[in-house]
């Protein structure tokens, strides 16, 4: 079992608690529950830019909490590449990690067209539903553009379209699942996305929709 890091049921935290006791009881509850990872996902965000001495308390939090000796498990943290700038500052910590970069989706490579179809249908049979009317070379494109090419955001607006789909009541995905899903995500107008404009290309900026991920998460 991998729990994510902000999953409630694993520790209830109380104001008279220290540092030191949260993560004792993070390893508590991470043995009872059986949890072999914790993940803190874009984990960039808990550094502060002008921070260093809170950062520093962190890093060698998340360097105790891997060499804690009473519950093993993998600390799996991930983010943006700055993330390993911050990571680098506390030696014995980044030794104990291993780095896995994944670059952006550049749908020209066959390995990446392969890899962005997978998803997409084996995600649809998980919700049962049908993506096949979607399933052409430009909507797998428009995918992409809306995610920042990140492969993680593919996940997610999959899941997001997925489940509004089946809200509704219906089984076969359409443009205006993702379309929704799309306004979820970065908060723009229903309806106003890479899925529902002709010329999506210049009617959005990548730089500026990465930018509104980074102060939205």
């Amino acid at each position: 079992m991998v729990a994510k890091a902000d999953q409630p049921d694993l520790i209830t935290r109380k104001p008279y608690h220290t540092q030191a006791e949260i993560w004792d009881l993070v390893v508590k509850y991470a043995e009872m529950q059986g949890v072999v990872g914790i993940h803190f996902d874009e984990c960039q965000h808990v550094f502060a830019e002008e921070g260093e001495r809170t950062d520093q308390q962190i890093l060698d939090s998340f360097k105790t909490l891997l060499k804690d000796s009473r519950w093993s498990h993998m600390l799996i943290l991930s983010g943006i590449p700055s993330l390993a700038t911050h990571i680098a500052k506390e030696e014995q910590l980044f030794r104990l990690l291993r780095t896995v970069s994944f670059e952006e989706i550049d749908l020209t490579r066959q390995n990446d067209l392969d890899e962005m179809t997978q998803p997409t249908f084996a995600y649809a049979r998980k919700a049962d539903v049908d993506f096949g009317p979607l399933a052409t070379q430009d909507f797998l494109e428009r995918l992409a553009f809306a995610c920042c090419d990140r492969w993680g955001l593919v996940i997610e607006m999959l899941i997001d379209a997925y489940t509004h789909c089946r809200m509704l009541g219906e089984f076969v995905c359409s443009v205006d699942h993702f379309s929704h899903a799309f306004a979820e995500i970065y908060s723009t107008p229903m309806g106003y996305s890479p899925f529902t404009m002709p010329n999506y290309r210049e009617s959005f900026d990548p730089g500026k929709l990465a930018e509104i991920l980074e102060r939205t998460r």
